[in-house]
Parts: structure tokens; C-alpha cells; sequence
């Protein structure tokens, strides 16, 4: 396939931002001839004129425009490239944010937060399982994962794991599902909806063993959006860190057990070892 001479775009740009052949000339250090060529050499290569004269005037045509629109974000991001890599560039490029599907909402908020205050700072923000977004963060996809689970050494050697923060996972329900005296007694009465992120399911898991009860689980969710959902409607009591819920707590919907499950759930911010690591990361992870 034929490509592109971004030498020939590059005279082009500086002529539809002159609007003037001798002024573009001068800045580019050419004849207006030599100009003149290469711009027809464009133009013969994309089989459309760029330019309709008025008097002096270059004015630029339909396709002008667009061949204008699309140079002005080639060499935009040309530069953009040169100041990212000699690490003077003004604004940085979207963060690029991986979170676990079973990662409390509430929490990816309280934790990009300081990045959603700079109000020229864009994030894009992708959900889905942890193999996966180890493998974008590895492939340099992704800047950061956020997740529960932190990366073993198979997983890789270059992953970095920040600890974020660790919660204390209880049960949480409506009011009239919390008359019971014994976690025990509780946990024998009542479903339970349980997300399926494994540190708080294998904590579960121990939990009942341990206490030798056979839970009804009412619904088993690899989504805390759906936990939260769920126990808002009383369809049984929700296991998870308080934070997924703080809001239904906070408003008296929903209140939380008075027994210690003994399980705590670890908040995780995994970065790889990068030479040119997105600036904001500085502000997203601990010191």
C-alpha cells in the first residue's frame, strides 16, 4: 500500500495555517516554488485539490479542511511523543485506570479521587477480571490496575503491588434481619449474598467451617455493584467491606452486624516497571 509524505503534510499544515504561500515559505526556510511542488505532490497524491486561490489568498477546501483536521493531531501527537519522552510536556495523556469487576464503586471513587480534582486530567477507566488486565498492564495498555488481589510471582516479575488500604468485611442487611444473638445464629437464618472475589470468599469459606454452618447463600455475585443492589432490596445480607455500602448505611436502609467475621479485605494498586510511568501515578499511590 501507498504511504503517506509526511514531509509533503508537514509544508501543507504550514500553509493552511498561513493561509499565504510567501509567508510559509519564509518560516520554512524554502522557495515558493519548491512550496508550490510539494503541495501539488500532495495533492496529486490524495487526488484532490487542498486549496482554492481568492486573490492572494490560499483558501482551503472541503478537503483542505479535513486534510488540515487530521495533520493538526498528527504532528499534535508527534509532539506530544517528544515532550512525554524528554518529560516536559504540559498536560499529561489519559490515565489509563484497570479496576477488578468486584471492586466497591464507592472505593474506586475514594481512590481516584485526587486525579478527578485535576480538572485537566482525563481517565479511562476499564473493568473485567484480574488475568486480563495484568496482561494490558503488562502489555502497557494500562497504567495501573486496582484490585484485591495482588499478583503472584507467576504472574509476572515486573509487577509492582502499592497497598492502598484493608477493610474489614462484615454482614450487612435490613434492621429487621439483625435480631439474632451469635454470628453463628445469624449466618444459620439468614441468606447471605456473597461476592465471589476470592479473599473475602475463601475468608468466608473459613468462617463457616469454622463455626460449623451450613449458610443458605442466596446469591453468589462477581459484581460489588450488584452486592450493593441486591441487599438494598432485602433479598439477604450482604458480605462486604462497609464502604460498598456506606451510603444505605449511612441513611438507615440497611444497618450492619455487630459480630467481627474476621475478614478483611486488601485494597491493591499494581503498576509495572515502566521507564516513563504516567506522571499522575505519583498522585494516585501511597508514598
Amino acid at each position: 500500500m501507498d504511504t503517506l509524505n509526511y514531509h509533503h503534510l508537514r509544508y501543507f499544515r504550514a500553509v493552511a495555517h498561513e493561509g499565504n504561500l510567501t509567508r510559509a515559505a519564509d518560516k520554512l526556510n524554502l522557495s515558493q516554488s519548491a512550496l508550490s511542488t510539494q503541495i501539488k505532490a500532495l495533492e496529486a497524491r490524495l487526488g484532490h485539490d487542498l486549496f482554492d486561490r481568492v486573490g492572494r489568498q490560499l483558501i482551503l477546501t472541503e478537503v483542505g479542511r479535513i486534510a488540515l483536521d487530521h495533520a493538526d493531531r498528527i504532528f499534535g501527537t508527534g509532539q506530544e511523543l517528544m515532550e512525554t519522552l524528554n518529560r516536559s510536556a504540559d498536560h499529561a495523556p489519559p490515565l489509563r485506570v484497570g479496576a477488578l469487576s468486584t471492586l466497591s464503586r464507592n472505593f474506586q471513587l475514594q481512590v481516584l479521587r485526587p486525579i478527578l480534582d485535576h480538572q485537566d486530567q482525563d481517565i479511562v477507566l476499564k473493568s473485567g477480571q484480574n488475568a486480563p488486565l495484568l496482561r494490558s498492564l503488562a502489555e502497557l495498555a494500562l497504567d495501573v490496575v486496582l484490585t484485591t488481589d495482588a499478583p503472584t510471582s507467576a504472574a509476572g516479575s515486573d509487577f509492582i503491588a502499592h497497598r492502598l488500604a484493608g477493610h474489614a468485611v462484615s454482614l450487612h442487611g435490613a434492621p429487621g434481619r439483625m435480631g439474632h444473638k451469635s454470628l453463628r445464629t445469624l449466618l444459620k437464618s439468614e441468606p447471605v449474598i456473597v461476592p465471589t472475589e476470592s479473599a473475602i470468599r475463601t475468608g468466608f469459606n473459613r468462617l463457616t467451617a469454622r463455626l460449623g454452618v451450613q449458610p443458605r447463600i442466596i446469591a453468589d455475585v462477581d459484581d460489588m455493584a450488584m452486592v450493593r443492589l441486591l441487599a438494598r432490596a432485602g433479598v439477604g445480607l450482604a458480605l462486604a467491606p462497609e464502604i460498598v455500602l456506606a451510603d444505605e448505611i449511612a441513611s438507615g436502609q440497611l444497618i450492619t452486624a455487630p459480630f467481627d467475621t474476621g475478614i478483611t479485605d486488601t485494597f491493591y494498586a499494581v503498576t509495572t516497571r515502566r521507564s516513563f510511568p504516567h506522571p499522575m501515578l505519583g498522585v494516585l499511590l501511597p508514598d
